[in-house]
């Protein structure tokens, strides 16, 4: 008899998704976590101004150079000395890349994963982006369509909270919203004006999973309200901004359903050629290098993009040779990000009389309109622009200074900066990829990841174009001191969006996953982070992970109800 009902690999944004509703219908579920527990209590550092930590708070450039090169250099903005244990270290965790190539492996283990540390922007995906492979011959077809996935995202919605406003732009379409950050008035000048100028471009305040108007239920797990501190990414102790450990895994945690283990690195998945099931995971412990078997009827994959399609590749067999449900020789391919790198700035003029209060979690938004309400693009598919309107040397609410030049510098008025960066979609292509090395291994005696990524011309062609018309825009609101910098193409890896690494499809033979996240060739395995992805959109993702989960959680009880597995 088995251990549990349902094995979950991972306790990030997918994993506690899938512990939540896996629990919720009625199913013992074990989810294993690869680093150690987190308690918000003890481990967030939110509370702490930057004068009360070492440094104000910054990491010494030593320690960066010995331990934190890659994270550091992929998000300098958001580790922090009193929060790099959300961070790995770099030189304990190391990956290899194909010669001419480069990558940034950008992430955090420990309880909720990276889901503590996101940005936290939320967007839904729209049919033209489930339709987009089919449309141009890159990758293959999605098995779903947006119709499918519109009640999923409903609910993951209404129990994460999205703040936003309708829009109903049926490229971008909306959420179940609660309240949205109200534009500033320089955000408003510079919407109306590039709307007039641009009929098919639309400026929106950005949709964020920060609670502004607290239902019942996400009061009754111990959130409230966003307080616009921009500290988020120290975690959150008001539980405001949607992350598994704020949300998820309390949920799961209340149906008495939940048993979670941390410290478990999983290695490889137990399949059972006769029943054609896997039967269970064995883990090493990272503190004591114990091993250990756990046995379960179901098994949902939520390690991540990269991590999970390590774990199959490494889970070889009689059967599976070339790894785990892995016929179509596509795990570890098509891998994707989104790319970035377009980035221009602007002073804007005559709203020096107005100051900010609060520090927002998100500014505005651009949805995509390459190719969505603009056509004749020298390139593929699309991007957004994130971006916002601060008082000039007030972007963190904050000016360097002391004493009386400092006081003397919030008072002083002046104009406000518009800035946007691009976010663009990467085509997906079976030659990126991700393998495992055939004999360097990490302290745990695992095979390293080696990284071939690399990004076409239609990404270098896309962030070009992107950069001018963030010119043409910030023109068109009237700013000055246009400041454009170079288009510099982000490495692969470095928007932390990693994607498709064992996609859906419709065709046994080109994808491993069917419609519902489920494995071909093993029906009671599911594997619902972003390595199921078949296109990347130019969205941030985590919503589409989380409402994907949701569905092949419902899919997969009803499967066990049913007697299948």
């Amino acid at each position: 008899m088995a251990d549990f009902d349902a094995i979950v690999v991972g306790s990030g944004m997918s994993g506690g998704m899938s512990a939540k509703e896996l629990t919720e219908r009625g199913l013992k579920v074990l989810v294993l976590e690869r680093g150690p527990e987190i308690v918000p209590e003890r481990d967030y550092s939110d509370q702490l101004a930057p004068w009360q930590t070492p440094n104000f708070d910054l990491i010494p450039e030593d320690e960066i150079a010995r331990h934190y090169p890659k994270q550091y250099g992929g998000v300098a903005y958001a580790i922090k000395q009193s929060n790099k244990e959300f961070w790995v270290k770099d030189d304990e965790h190391p990956y290899e890349t194909a010669e001419g190539t480069d990558y940034d492996w950008l992430r955090g283990y420990h309880t909720a994963g990276r889901s503590i540390m996101w940005s936290r922007q939320t967007y839904r995906w729209s049919q033209q982006d489930f339709e987009a492979n089919k449309r141009d011959g890159h990758g293959i077809d999605w098995p779903v369509r947006y119709e499918d996935i519109a009640p999923w995202y409903d609910k993951v919605e209404t129990f994460i909270g999205v703040s936003g406003s309708k829009e109903g732009l049926p490229q971008l379409p909306d959420s179940q919203f609660q309240p949205a950050f109200e534009l500033t008035d320089a955000e408003k000048h510079f919407k109306a004006r590039v709307e007039a100028k641009f009929p098919g471009r639309n400026i929106i305040p950005a949709r964020i999973a920060h609670l502004t108007n607290a239902t019942e239920e996400q009061r009754s797990l111990g959130r409230s309200n966003c307080q616009a501190r921009n500290r988020c990414h120290h975690g959150c102790t008001f539980k405001a901004y949607f992350s598994s450990l704020n949300a998820s895994l309390p949920a799961a945690q209340r149906t008495g359903n939940l048993t979670m283990v941390h410290n478990a690195i999983v290695q490889s998945v137990e399949y059972e050629a006769g029943t054609n099931r896997v039967t269970g995971v064995r883990v090493v412990d990272a503190v004591t290098n114990e091993k250990k078997l756990y046995t379960s009827r179901l098994l949902f994959l939520n390690a991540s993009a990269m991590a999970s399609a390590m774990i199959l590749l490494q889970s070889k067999s009689e059967r599976f040779p070339n790894g785990l449900a892995n016929d179509s020789d596509q795990v570890g391919r098509n891998l994707m990000d989104h790319v970035s790198g377009a980035n221009a700035s602007g002073l804007l003029s005559g709203f020096e009389n107005l100051k900010i209060f609060g520090r927002r979690p998100g500014g505005i938004y651009i949805p995509r309109y390459a190719n969505a309400t603009e056509h004749d693009k020298p390139y593929l598919r699309g991007f957004g622009y994130q971006g916002g309107g601060v008082p000039v040397d007030h972007s963190n609410g904050q000016i360097a200074g002391i004493g009386k030049a400092f006081k003397e510098a919030h008072r002083r008025p002046g104009p406000w900066r518009i800035s946007i960066s691009a976010f663009g979609e990467q085509l997906p292509n079976a030659n990126n990829r991700l393998t495992l090395h055939p004999s360097k291994r990490d302290r745990w005696g695992n095979p390293l990841a080696v990284f071939d990524v690399r990004y076409s011309d239609n990404e270098r062609i896309m962030l070009e174009e992107a950069s001018k018309d963030a010119v043409a825009m910030l023109e068109a609101a009237g700013c000055t001191n246009i400041q454009r910098s170079p288009v510099n193409l982000t490495k692969p890896g470095n928007r932390i969006h990693e994607m498709g690494s064992a996609r859906m499809g419709r065709d046994p033979q080109t994808s491993v996953l069917n419609g519902w996240c489920q494995a071909h060739a093993v029906p009671n395995l599911f594997i619902t982070d972003g390595a199921f992805m078949t296109s990347s959109a130019c969205q941030n993702p985590s919503l589409t992970y989380m409402a994907f989960t949701a569905r092949a959680a419902d899919y997969a009880a009803r499967l066990m109800a049913e007697g299948v597995f």
